[in-house]
């Protein structure tokens, strides 16, 4: 019996030995659906995305990514936003590539070991020796390799690597099959030695899938801001909270949250760490996507403090243009408000002549519409990933058109009306309302599934007080109440007001 017992050990540990000599590259599945599938055309897609995504300058120190992984049309501008945070020319020894599992369920993680992972751009070589280690070592990554068959949140991020870094760095894939808390926690306790400055950590995962465009803009808004605490505590009871509000269309706030809650445990101890949001969109932004049923997807890095200096707010002079510029930004807005009377649709301007560095810049915006003096429409955004000009050109055309309070305009109104401009800055959350300047500062107010806001030039064109404005935004924008505010969360914005000069 002991003999036979023997030979069965022997055995297996030949076979296991076996397995590894034999390498068993994986293959693409999802070249063809959700990226090129050819190298030429891979390559001219990935380099576009590269070329229009933002840019965050700075020599920032990034220890990981929460990155999306749908189709490169929809959500591919914002996967490169997010390694654009790193210079091209830095050196990672590893990159940890953690999806967590579309296809199946298992309590724990799986490691791919046998081979290398195969895009059309070639193979991205796989760190055996650490997949090999983390399954032998840690009971909680002995789950098997066909987890990767079919999982597209891996390999969907690979060609956006091997494009992007001069220097290849070996890779980890890792698949997540496990919602038990404490497995994941043991899954992070396990990568912990390799969490540190020389390795990058990519976490794929998508956020809020088929609400409502609206609906998706607050609630991705709200599981990021979660995360972004670095307390695993306060994103779980975001989840929930998103959860309960029975949003409709809302299926998840976050399709890979388990692998957001690894990198959480990872980072938890080490307050020299901090989450920075980069980009967001929804499907709902690209030509190929509806508003009905979208999904999320959010750029957020997780960098080394002090060594920032691309995240810095923006100054005064971020938020100067010339005559020409600003004369290009009404034009803009007035030539779409008339093409929309004249054609039922948008001019066709996706290069305007006058589109300088200023007018790219991805600024948030409000187009204010008035006849005679009062108020006809005013609708905008306040941040934006499109450029300056984009972000007028559509909010114009909402105010004019699509503002609730009011009618359509007419083309007899066109000609009456008189236009204004304001340019956004950063939101900053306060916590005493005496940082409110009147004049200076526009306020958004923000409760649940409520929110509202007005700009700085409101309270001083009205004579308001500061809880007056802050009043009057709670019950007519927000519909809080006159108190609600109280108990709301209150941001902070400054805006440049353009006016339209008469020729």
């Amino acid at each position: 019996m002991r003999n036979t017992l023997a030979l069965l050990i022997i055995m297996i540990f030949a076979m296991d030995l076996n397995s590894q000599s034999k390498l068993i590259d994986r293959q693409p599945v999802a070249a063809g659906r959700f990226y090129p599938a050819g190298k030429e055309s891979l390559n001219r897609d990935v380099s576009d995305l590269f070329a229009k995504c933002k840019k965050t300058p700075g020599n920032q120190k990034v220890r990981a990514l929460i990155t999306p992984h749908a189709g490169y049309v929809f959500s591919g501008r914002i996967a490169a936003s997010a390694l654009s945070t790193i210079p091209e020319d830095h050196s990672y020894d590893n990159i940890f590539i953690i999806g967590t599992s579309h296809v199946m369920a298992f309590d724990g993680a799986s490691a791919y070991y046998a081979g290398d992972y195969v895009t059309p751009f070639g193979k991205a070589i796989v760190n055996r020796d650490i997949a090999n280690r983390l399954r032998k070592e840690h009971r909680v990554f002995n789950f098997p390799l066909t987890a990767h068959d079919q999982e597209h949140s891996i390999e969907v991020q690979i060609p956006l690597i091997q494009y992007y870094f001069s220097t290849q760095p070996k890779i980890v894939p890792i698949i997540i099959g496990s919602r038990n808390n404490n497995t994941l926690r043991q899954i992070a306790n396990a990568l912990r030695p390799w969490f540190t400055p020389d390795n990058l950590f990519i976490i794929s995962s998508d956020f809020s899938h088929y609400p409502s465009y609206r609906d998706a803009n607050i609630i991705d808004d709200l599981t990021a801001e979660g995360l972004i605490s670095g307390d695993p505590g306060i994103f779980l009871e975001t989840l929930r909270k998103n959860s309960a509000k029975n949003i409709r269309g809302l299926s998840t706030s976050m399709c890979g949250h388990t692998s957001g809650l690894v990198l959480l445990y990872l980072a938890e101890a080490d307050k020299n760490l901090e989450f920075r949001r980069i980009d967001y969109c929804n499907s709902g932004d690209s030509p190929y996507g509806d508003k009905d049923g979208v999904v999320g997807y959010h750029a957020i890095a997780l960098v080394e403090k002090g060594n920032n200096p691309g995240t810095s707010a923006r100054t005064e002079s971020d938020f100067s243009f010339t005559e020409g510029e600003i004369r290009e930004l009404f034009s803009i807005a007035r030539n779409n408000i008339k093409s929309v009377l004249a054609e039922g649709k948008k001019a066709s301007l996706p290069n305007p002549s006058g589109a300088t560095a200023a007018l790219k810049q991805p600024l948030g915006a409000f187009v204010t519409i008035r006849i005679d003096g009062k108020l006809r429409g005013c609708i905008g955004r306040f941040t934006s990933s499109d450029p300056l000009y984009e972000v007028v050109r559509s909010s114009a055309v909402s105010s004019a058109f699509e503002d609730p309070r009011f009618s359509p305009l007419t083309s007899e109104e066109f000609e009456k009306c008189d236009l204004e401009i304001t340019v956004l800055g950063p939101l900053k959350k306060i916590k005493n309302i005496d940082e409110i300047i009147l004049g200076k500062h526009g306020i958004y107010i923000r409760k649940d599934m409520h929110s509202g806001t007005m700009l700085p030039q409101v309270a001083t064109e009205q004579g308001w007080n500061v809880e007056e404005f802050l009043g009057y935004t709670s019950r007519e924008k927000a519909g809080l109440g006159w108190d609600g505010w109280k108990d709301a969360e209150i941001f902070i914005y400054e805006g440049l007001v353009l006016e339209e000069k008469s020729n």
